[in-house]
């Protein structure tokens, strides 16, 4: 899919380069939650976000040279464009759905930074209550990008890993690390569902794509909360028997559309 679709799903926000912020970052929740708390408006442009930021200093940074490189960050793993469908749709079920917000940010992160989507895997494998060190973390990332990186940089890119699959709920633990089960929202569900639908997927495989796998939870539960969010009416979910249809009417501009009924 994401070698077939690279040039089609691009515009929609898809980030595919084979690098990522987490040599020295996590998902950058705690800064993402400041940032969308101080610009709620979601007609806000990219240079607003970088305003607040880098001249309001929203995020409380202790000087101009890490104002600079969150915002950086933040828009590698964001892209605070709400032009972009995967960043406008994020601002859109975060002001809907606050206990959604980890696995949201989580799910925009995933498609914009790639050691965060090679690490996908080995979390997801692990079973519930199991141990997750920073050590196998380092010879999972040293494996699949072998002599990449230097001993240090493989642990730091190790622990922020960790440490961004903790905030979404998917470890717990501080020194020790256990894998736990996150918390999949209505919210959420929709949101991966419809990052599955801009790459093609349609009907009942939205609920067994990469992106519902991140929500930690069964494709009927996900079929549930889906429902829930087509009550709130934030998407349309229709099931009968084994035919499913989900639309995003209140996400996509013309343009969009456009696009994807050239895919189908």
């Amino acid at each position: 899919m994401r070698e077939k679709n690279t040039s089609k799903i691009s515009r929609f926000g898809f980030r595919l380069e084979k690098v990522g912020v987490h040599t020295s970052r996590t998902m950058m929740l705690e800064d993402l939650r400041l940032l969308l708390s101080y610009m709620s408006s979601p007609d806000a442009t990219k240079s607003d976000y970088l305003k607040a930021i880098k001249e309001d200093n929203c995020l409380g940074k202790r000087s101009g040279k890490s104002r600079k490189l969150a915002a950086s960050h933040l828009v590698y793993l964001y892209s605070l464009d709400s032009s972009l469908a995967i960043f406008r749709s994020l601002h859109y079920f975060w002001n809907r759905d606050s206990e959604g917000q980890p696995i949201l940010a989580l799910l925009c992160a995933y498609e914009r930074d790639a050691l965060l989507r090679t690490s996908a895997p080995f979390i997801l494998n692990f079973a519930v209550g199991a141990t997750v060190s920073r050590e196998h973390m380092e010879k999972y990332i040293d494996l699949r990008c072998p002599s990449r990186f230097s001993k240090a940089t493989l642990k730091s890119t190790a622990q922020n890993l960790n440490s961004t699959w903790t905030k979404s709920g998917h470890l717990t633990g501080k020194a020790k690390k256990m894998r736990s089960m996150a918390k999949a929202t209505a919210g959420s569900v929709a949101y991966a569902l419809f990052l599955g639908y801009l790459t093609g997927i349609r009907g009942e495989s939205l609920f067994k794509s990469e992106y519902a796998s991140l929500l930690d939870c069964s494709p009927d539960q996900a079929m549930e909360l889906a429902e829930d969010a087509s009550r709130r009416g934030w998407i349309i979910f229709k099931r009968i028997e084994n035919v499913v249809e989900v639309q995003f009417p209140k996400i996509l501009t013309a343009q969009e559309r456009e696009w994807i009924s050239d895919q189908d």
